[in-house]
């Protein structure tokens, strides 16, 4: 795969301010994700004081985190102010939970003093996964626990191949391979990584209903280099007609590949160059 384009930021900001009030009509393959990394949580053991449920979005996390994490102070962060918003109307009675709008490249907790990061379809909309890396490590305590749902390179393929048919532009960002994923949690200084690898298909009614649903999340094009001009209604009917083709019928299915991994802070960063072999890094495939 050829690299992707940066992602930038204020795009992607914009684009879930926007969806802040659609998110959660639409979100089944976040609450997918989410649901497979709490079960994958279940088996762990953490002493945990405060929790950070790192691009929170619009909160549905926080309860879930609350109940498995007792007596711990969970804080939902989001780089979106209306996913925050949204967030705090939904939090529940007798809820401690707080949240704090906040750049995940720059979070507001002070070194080794979170016990544990969850993260869920976050490092999608980040492009590189080393920074991520590294500021979850430094905010992590030691043995404190990261754990991490992503997208891995086969998901939206159907989605790419469309647009390939539309234009030469790149619409829908590159994902990271799972071992380069690996690499960067231990370059950072994280220690003992696990992933493993699960498929979703999901099949719309129709490529009005795909495209609208992605809107309704927020998932829209964060490159950094877009094309200036606006889409048209021409360019989407084709990306549509695209969508329809590769399906032959009138429903649209769309593959995901997804990533679930969870680490260890170890305390700080290691000196010298690192580099871990792609076979060591443990991982179960469910069978499909």
């Amino acid at each position: 795969m050829p690299p992707t384009p940066s992602l930038n930021t204020a795009h992607a900001r914009r684009n879930f301010d926007r969806a802040a009030a659609t998110f959660d009509s639409a979100d089944f393959v976040h609450a997918h994700t989410r649901e497979g990394l709490l079960a994958r949580l279940a088996p762990v053991t953490v002493d945990a004081r405060l929790v950070v449920d790192l691009g929170c979005a619009t909160g549905s996390a926080i309860n879930a985190l609350e109940k498995r994490f007792r007596g711990a102070r969970v804080v939902g962060v989001d780089v979106s102010p209306a996913m925050i918003v949204a967030a705090r109307a939904r939090r529940r009675f007798l809820s401690r939970a707080a949240y704090v709008c906040s750049d995940a490249h720059a979070l507001p907790f002070a070194d080794g003093s979170v016990d544990v990061v969850f993260s869920n379809l976050l490092l999608p909309y980040l492009g590189d996964p080393a920074a991520l890396a590294a500021e979850v490590c430094r905010v992590l305590r030691k043995d404190g626990l990261f754990a991490f749902a992503a997208f891995g390179p086969d998901s939206l393929l159907e989605l790419r191949r469309a647009w390939a048919a539309v234009d030469d532009d790149v619409h829908v960002p590159g994902f990271p391979d799972m071992h380069d994923v690996g690499d960067a949690l231990v370059r950072a200084g994280l220690r003992d990584p696990v992933l493993d690898v699960d498929r979703l298909r999901v099949d719309f009614a129709s490529a009005d209903a795909l495209v609208r649903d992605l809107a309704a999340t927020g998932c829209r094009n964060p490159l950094a280099v877009q094309r200036k001009s606006l889409s048209g209604r021409g360019r989407l009917a084709r990306l549509k007609a695209a969508l329809a083709a590769t399906s032959g019928g009138a429903e649209v299915g769309i593959g995901f590949e997804l990533v679930y991994g969870h680490c260890w802070g170890r305390g700080g960063r290691p000196s010298g160059d690192v580099h871990i072999d792609p076979g060591s890094i443990p991982v179960r495939r469910r069978p499909r």
